[in-house]
């Protein structure tokens, strides 16, 4: 047998020219069997709908063959009505004239003697959503309504809902509402009543705004007589129904306490339901019924506590999450009651990370005195975990417990021990946790420093736990005999550090150090002063000149200032206000506690950010090499870190441009030893009358015991050299995406617009070629005037560092707002001056 030939093989594509060919031979054989009632037609009909439904999935226009797909829809089969009626809801809504085309033999099926393509029928007859078509769907819908099969009364239901959205008047003036009421309270069947509670309070809720009818009507559905008619029947519902229903008595608030019990009472069984919907839907009832009778309340936490905690060890992962999500606020409000169950929140090798994350979390909330030891000890056997992130957690879990609980000798050990663990991200996670802990606990700081003073600063990387090593230096340098060393060596590598975290905390533990051993100190707080003034990180210049500066005055002021007495860390801060906990607990039940967030600071576009693109403003664009090329953009579901979409950041740094602009920089010079370097610090403590023009004794004598020449600091800092930009970067979407969402914010600035420039940018287009001129090439534009929102990438010409720019211009105030992220922080600065010298000259002749 031959083989076929090799354009048979290929599969029909939107981009291939087959695709046009084939839907004409579909066309031909569908009109060669319309009205044929030939034995096998029917069968010849599913092959050939099967073939256009499959071209319309995968993006092949077939709307051509809409006539065609009606004549052959004349047929008792319900298969090929089926799918005829996908095919019709599909093309309907785009093209309204052939949409007339259907009415006819909707309406007829709309009468059929088979209940099943009546509801069909009606259904796709209320799926067109085309305007001018309602007319055809108040009849059908009102015959639906009365239908003796409860298949099409539910079909007919949605049908007004969909009525609603499409012509909220018509819905209205054919007093459908009212009828759906009616089924509501007489229906036998429940999938009709939940249907109708479903569609009357989504139309008396968008109603209300307008009419106070629709205010008492919604008032209506929490009345006694409707909630108890509901209660009554819950038992026949289906689970879906049976959460709406919950969902509508949890809003109920009962006369009295007997109503709560009665209401208790019949809901007690949907607690050992199977489903774990419907058990949480009942679980946020009874904890509303009972919020004003705390003993009550109590005793409902042990009621739920076991349907709870079983529907976590059955059912899927996600399911765990879900439920374990909602065990999680509970526990946080009582963790006393969950105290004796903790064991049912030990990890399970085969759980997914984000599971385990969330036991962790309730681990550490359901610990006291009498299962610190297991919880601990189980906790530092995940420590080894091979899933590093969730070792990490377990490390922290074991520091949150140690900060409240009062005996924590035993927890201390084991943080120790984990010091002594050749892993890094252990040291690390338990270096953090020995400073919070020495910061609660100072009276254990002989223990903690005798082994982290054998830990060696190189080997630690991490910039929290490198801060964390830096700041014990310091505060315990009296008790660490290489503490003065130590700093020494890491301000002499001041260049090679990137974290302004570190940097900062290396600053001040120097200066405490300076204070406690002076002499080993005072060369390496004047390289450190000296590099700080000359820091481009804005945070660093200015705590460094506020030390000079502070020296300066008085040295007994500064110490009083830098190192004063402290006491002991009681409370550490929550990162989550009471006010934000009880809002997550009243929205118990939905997504609001899976976020572990209010509900408006994931739905709220007012919450995103000032800057928000319009559901109509899907026109952003990935720019190739060329900013006249560009395609559009795929647009990313709401995400507070989103991209394209998103526009408020946390600013992890700040704006350096006026570094070195106003204030004097002193200069270090490494090459003179001080001759002052056994003189006490009271001998330094001179009084100045200020800080601004002629430097005053104690200034030269800070200086000279420093080391700093203050005869040339009149002088600006040093400014970086030249920046060149690399005219051919390129940078693809995904890469910038990353990067973006990876990297701090360097800089964050407000600058105007010229009036040229303003009347210039009519379309993002034209900034897209002027910056491409500069090398400053754009990835992503959108936005319609005012406002505009760019992301612009560049690279140096002599490395592989890339700068990013999120660009946000409003024309009507003349101002944009620039983020500047990038691989070289030092170097953020030169690149802002660059980039805002070209933003300046954008429509200039």
């Amino acid at each position: 047998m031959a083989p076929p030939p090799p354009q048979s093989q290929r599969s029909p594509s939107p981009s291939q020219p087959s695709g046009k060919s084939e839907v004409s031979d579909l066309k031909t054989q569908l009109r060669q069997l319309a009205g044929s009632r030939a034995p096998g037609a029917d069968d010849s009909k599913r092959d050939l709908f099967k073939k256009v439904i499959s071209n319309m999935t995968i993006g092949i226009d077939v709307s051509s063959l809409f006539g065609e797909m009606v004549m052959c829809s004349a047929t008792s089969d319900i298969v090929l009505k089926k799918m005829c009626y996908l095919y019709v809801g599909n093309y309907a809504k785009g093209n309204p004239d052939l949409a007339l085309l259907t009415i006819n033999f909707l309406q007829r099926d709309c009468k059929d003697e088979d209940p099943m393509i009546r509801g069909l029928a009606l259904r796709s007859l209320c799926s067109l959503r085309v305007t001018n078509l309602v007319e055809y769907l108040v009849g059908p819908l009102g015959s639906g309504l009365k239908d003796n099969n409860s298949y099409v009364r539910m079909v007919a239901v949605i049908g007004v809902l969909k009525l609603y959205h499409i012509s909220a008047s018509t819905c209205i003036d054919s007093d459908f509402p009212a009828t759906l009421k009616h089924l509501m309270l007489n229906d036998p069947d429940t999938q009709v009543v939940a249907n109708c509670l479903s569609a009357l309070q989504e139309i008396w809720t968008l109603e209300s705004s307008t009419s106070e009818e629709a205010v008492r009507e919604r008032e209506t559905l929490l009345s006694k007589p409707v909630i108890y008619h509901f209660l009554n029947r819950i038992k026949e519902f289906s689970e879906w129904a049976q959460c709406l229903v919950l969902e509508l008595v949890a809003k109920y608030i009962p006369s009295d306490s007997s109503e709560i019990f009665d209401m208790m009472n019949l809901l007690e069984d949907r607690l050992q339901h199977a489903n774990g919907a419907v058990v949480l839907a009942t679980t946020k009832v009874f904890l509303h019924l009972t919020l004003s009778m705390a003993d009550v309340h109590q005793q409902v936490y042990e009621r739920i506590k076991a349907p709870l905690l079983t529907q976590v060890s059955s059912g899927s992962p996600e399911q765990s999450y879900a439920v374990l999500s909602h065990l999680h606020i509970l526990v946080m409000r009582a963790p006393y009651i969950f105290s004796s169950d903790y064991k049912h929140f030990y990890c399970q090798y085969n759980e997914p990370s984000y599971v385990k994350k969330l036991k962790l979390e309730m681990l550490t909330a359901v610990a006291n005195e009498s299962n610190t030891y297991e919880i601990v000890t189980e906790l530092c056997e995940y420590a080894a975990n091979v899933d590093i992130p969730i070792a990490r957690e377990s490390i922290r879990a074991v520091g949150k417990i140690a900060l409240q609980q009062y005996d924590v000798n035993a927890i201390v050990d084991r943080l120790l021990q984990f010091l002594e663990m050749e892993k890094d991200y252990v040291t690390s996670e338990a270096l953090v946790l020995v400073k919070d802990l020495l910061r609660k606990y100072p009276q254990w700081s002989q223990d903690c420093i005798a082994v982290v003073g054998n830990i060696s600063s190189k080997n630690v990387q991490e910039p929290k736990a490198k801060a964390a090593l830096i700041w014990m230096l310091g505060e315990y340098s009296q008790d660490m005999h290489d503490a003065p060393y130590v700093l020494e060596s890491l301000v002499e590598n001041w260049d090679e550090e990137h974290s302004a975290e570190v940097r900062l905390h290396l600053l001040t533990a120097v200066m405490k150090c300076f204070f406690k051993r002076p002499p080993e100190t005072q060369k390496a707080l004047g390289a450190a002063l000296a590099a700080g003034l000359a820091d481009f990180h804005q945070d660093v210049h200015d705590r460094a000149l506020l030390y000079y500066r502070l020296l300066q005055y008085n040295v007994s002021v500064a110490e009083n200032v830098v190192n004063p007495p402290k006491q002991a860390v009681s409370v550490f801060a929550d990162t989550q206000s009471s006010e934000i906990k009880d809002r997550i607990f009243d929205e118990f039940n939905s997504l609001s506690v899976v976020y572990q967030k209010p509900s408006y600071m994931f739905t709220d576009k007012e919450h995103r950010g000032t800057f928000e693109f319009s559901d109509e403003l899907g026109n952003l664009s990935i720019n190739a090499e060329s900013g006249d090329s560009a395609v559009p953009a795929q647009r990313v579901e709401a995400d507070d870190k989103d991209l394209l979409l998103g526009t408020s950041e946390k600013e992890e740094g700040r704006d350096p441009g006026s570094n070195g602009s106003v204030y004097n920089a002193p200069s270090y010079n490494g090459s003179s030893a001080p001759s002052t370097t056994s003189q006490p610090l009271a001998d330094l403590a001179l009084p100045s009358t200020g800080v601004s023009g002629q430097a005053p004794a104690s200034s030269l004598a800070i200086d000279d015991l420093l080391s700093l020449d203050f005869s040339i600091g009149t002088a600006a800092a040093p400014s970086p050299p030249p920046l060149s930009l690399n005219p051919k970067a390129v940078l693809d979407p995904g890469t910038f995406q990353q990067k973006w969402r990876q990297l701090p914010v360097s800089l964050s600035e407000e600058h105007s617009l010229s009036p040229q420039g303003v009347a210039s940018l009519t379309t993002p287009q034209a900034l897209l070629r002027h910056m491409q001129s500069h090398s400053i090439h754009c990835i992503a534009s959108g936005g319609q005037s005012p406002n505009f929102k760019f992301f612009f990438f560049a690279q140096k010409a002599e490395a592989a560092s890339i700068y990013l720019v999120e660009c946000i211009i409003n024309t009507s105030a003349a101002k944009s707002q620039i983020k500047i992220k990038a691989d070289d922080e030092s170097s953020s600065q030169a690149f802002s001056k660059l980039f805002q010298s070209a933003l300046s000259k954008f429509g200039l002749p």
